[in-house]
């Protein structure tokens, strides 16, 4: 059974990877990396774009 295609828009400026993790370099205790995780700031994370505003005349 196919799967239908969401008819949201994917963000233009992150392509829809709107979470990434950046390594410091640095290591914990464990040895695990420290990781900064950055969130697109076009869709606040969402990864989807917003919907076009309608630009109305004033008087």
């Amino acid at each position: 059974m196919p799967l239908r295609a969401s008819n949201r828009r994917v963000c233009h400026y992150c392509d829809g990877f709107c979470v990434v993790a950046i390594t410091t370099g640095g290591r914990h205790l464990d040895g695990s990396r420290v990781l900064f995780r950055v969130v697109c700031r076009a869709c606040q994370g969402t990864g989807h774009a917003a919907p076009a505003r309608i630009a109305q005349a004033g008087k």
